[in-house]
């Protein structure tokens, strides 16, 4: 388990991800409003980047084939996906976006 500082909530736009790359995980970093929310960057279907996904309602949709993924929990809920994406910790500290670098279902001992 690893905490990394993103950097300022204030330098994430709002309603959109951002990609970042750490050793071998590529998560998909999103604001909206003053929550933040980290999820595996790999759409479970295709591979394509969800950072560059639609962000609405709280998911955020894959800009490939049109998969939707629950922001919190990495659920797919729509069609062509149908296994979840992992979750990270994500939180703010100070100002600064921090996450935590163990996907949620790895905590639970199933990962």
């Amino acid at each position: 388990m690893t905490d990394l500082r993103i950097g300022p909530l204030d330098d994430l736009d709002d309603g959109r991800g951002r990609r970042i790359d750490v050793d071998d995980v590529r998560l998909a970093v999103f604001r909206v409003d003053d929550e933040v929310y980290a999820i595996g960057d790999r759409c479970s279907h295709a591979e394509a980047s969800l950072a560059e996904g639609e962000v609405f309602d709280g998911e955020v949709e894959c800009p490939r084939h049109g998969a939707a993924f629950d922001l919190v929990t990495g659920s797919p809920l729509s069609l062509p996906a149908t296994k979840p994406v992992p979750t990270y910790p994500a939180r703010v500290i100070d100002g600064d976006v921090v996450v935590t670098l163990i996907a949620s279902d790895e905590s639970e001992g199933e990962g």
